[in-house]
């Protein structure tokens, strides 16, 4: 099975459960990237890799993650081969300070590949804060992912960047690769959470919604919501201003 409905008995709790792994060489930065989401747990294993749990929400829908780390020491292939079981998704990481790590993706991908054949995969180019030391162009990284079928991103767990948008795109392949998207978009039944993520979206835009005195938690669902729907007539004359 390629996914996990969530029982009966827990519905309230999260909707789809999926499990992510991020691979990558050791010092790319993949604890920053799992510390960014600073609800759910965090489990260390022995020094070869960690895990964590989080949820998020998604077009209206609590998608549960388990979050694989896998070390860049020691045998990583076995690392891989021991983590990828079940695996919906693959995030494989870079530094984009370290020419090295970005060159080194090959290695990565061939166990993946070979593991975990055919599931979505996303490429991230870690800390984009870092600019003014850039070794690896953003073009060749799109080049990279195109090259492989794989979305992209450059991220920054320092500053929130891109962090919890690569997040909700890498379960929306999850999902969509099982089909289970077309499941809650045909169904006309909103949800009360929805109709008021609707509500606010429709209100303002999704460079705004950080400013809403509210949560972070509850300012990052609104902001996924507004990135995945339509825009709103709002939202539409709010960018033709620009």
């Amino acid at each position: 099975m390629a996914y996990l409905e969530a029982p009966k008995t827990i519905q309230k709790e999260y909707d789809y459960f999926l499990k992510f792994i991020l691979v990558g060489d050791s010092d790319v930065g993949k604890h920053e990237i799992l510390s960014n989401f600073d609800e759910g747990e965090y489990n260390p294993f022995c020094g070869h890799g960690a895990h964590k749990t989080t949820t998020i929400l998604l077009d209206g829908k609590r998608v549960k993650l388990q979050l694989w780390e896998a070390s860049g020491q020691g045998r990583f292939c076995t690392i891989i081969r021991s983590y990828s079981r079940g695996a919906q998704g693959v995030f494989l990481v870079y530094d984009i300070t370290n020419r090295w790590s970005f060159d080194g993706l090959d290695r990565w991908l061939k166990e993946v590949d070979e593991h975990t054949p055919g599931v979505p995969k996303v490429l991230v180019g870690n800390r984009k804060h870092l600019e003014f030391d850039r070794k690896v162009g953003q073009r060749d990284a799109e080049t990279y992912a195109n090259k492989h079928n794989m979305a992209f991103f450059e991220v920054s767990p320092l500053c929130n960047f891109n962090i919890h948008e690569s997040f909700c795109e890498l379960s929306r392949m999850a999902l969509q690769r099982n089909g289970l998207e077309r499941l809650w978009r045909s169904n006309k039944v909103l949800s009360l959470q929805e109709l008021c993520c609707r509500a606010i979206v429709a209100r303002t835009t999704v460079y705004t919604i950080e400013q809403l005195p509210l949560p972070t938690f509850v300012k990052r669902h609104l902001k996924s919501y507004a990135l995945a729907s339509p825009p709103a007539p709002q939202m539409r004359y709010a960018h033709s201003l620009k």
